[in-house]
């Protein structure tokens, strides 16, 4: 089955830690951090509609002035969620440039930026280009804990980690995955199109073989003829998670097999080799060995090493067999 979204790191194991979530359907992206981002075209940058920012370290948060260069004069919102500090921080951005060419004939466009604690929201604000990005308080969601983001196709969660300030890491979970088999459409003689998305909100929304939808030509269908025609596929939704900038201890560990529990894709940050261990402890980061026992303890399906540290240079290969020795072990270390 086709997977809703496509993940790819932007910048390789080696470079700036940012994760590019590409959906299949719609024009939409999100992305995990925003470091550099100079590798995506200005296309990708402009289906990008949130952003979920683990920490302000430089590394991290460079890529959002190419973010807002690009997406500058177009319409819209773009939604920015982070720890504490992170509203503040893209105000600091937007402060460092002067918008008097800005006024109520530019493109309406906007940036929320929110800030995210384990106990909930701490505040969000809006900034307005038709206001010279003034910045604005408005209403922050209310949500289960734990989510960042809850939609009807699909929910991202967080967890706060230690790397000596808060760093935050991100799960987006699909809800159900939901997949048309055109060929049995044809035979029933219905077009693809529009009606398909609410039939599948439907689904995903758990309505039973009894509920109706709106079919191409304003009929009433049965969702109970169509998936025993086998016109939609049904599976578990798919789990993409994202570690980085951690350091090794029970807190962290335990936090980090909750968000990475089952998930098809886990991509976690492996910055040195375990001989390191102690300047990896300094720096509070994982070694490539302790990123391979969570990816193995947490379950996940695959498991993408990333963020390694530049001493490393010319010699990733040993980062990535260690990480691979760890991660495929059986057993307990």
């Amino acid at each position: 089955m086709s997977s809703l979204v496509q993940p790819r790191l932007v910048n390789g194991p080696t470079g700036d830690s940012t994760l590019f979530l590409d959906f299949a359907f719609g024009r939409r992206a999100f992305l995990f951090d925003c470091g550099d981002l100079s590798p995506l075209s200005p296309r990708e940058i402009g289906r990008v509609s949130h952003v979920f920012v683990s920490h302000l370290h430089m590394d991290h948060f460079a890529g959002f002035d190419r973010l807002l260069r690009l997406r500058l004069n177009q319409p819209g919102t773009l939604r920015l969620f982070g720890p504490p500090g992170l509203a503040d921080g893209v105000a600091a951005k937007l402060a460092a440039y002067r918008w008097n060419l800005l006024d109520e004939s530019s493109a309406d466009f906007s940036i929320e930026a929110q800030d995210w604690t384990e106990q909930g929201f701490a505040g969000a604000w809006r900034f307005r280009a038709r206001e010279a990005f003034a910045r604005r308080p408005i209403d922050a969601p209310r949500l289960s804990p734990g989510l960042v983001l809850s939609e009807p196709e699909l929910m991202v969660e967080a967890v706060q980690l230690d790397h000596g300030i808060p760093s935050l890491a991100f799960a987006l979970q699909e809800r159900l995955r939901v997949n048309v088999h055109k060929a049995k459409l044809d035979a029933m003689e219905l077009p693809v199109g529009p009606w398909l998305s609410a039939a599948k909100a439907q689904l995903r929304a758990g309505a039973g073989e009894g509920a109706e939808v709106e079919g191409p030509n304003g009929e009433a269908l049965s969702l109970g003829t169509l998936l025993r025609a086998g016109a939609f596929h049904r599976a578990p939704g798919q789990r993409v998670a994202y570690v980085t900038d951690a350091g090794w201890g029970e807190a962290n560990r335990e936090r980090i097999l909750r968000i990475a529990a089952g998930a098809d894709t886990l991509f976690i940050e492996a910055g040195f080799l375990h001989a390191d261990h102690a300047i990896a402890n300094g720096r509070h980061h994982l070694t490539a060995a302790q990123a391979g026992d969570l990816a193995r303890e947490a379950g996940a399906r695959r498991a993408v090493p990333h963020h390694f540290s530049p001493r490393y240079e010319g010699g990733e290969d040993a980062l990535i067999a260690e990480f691979e020795t760890a991660y495929r072990r059986s057993g307990e270390a």
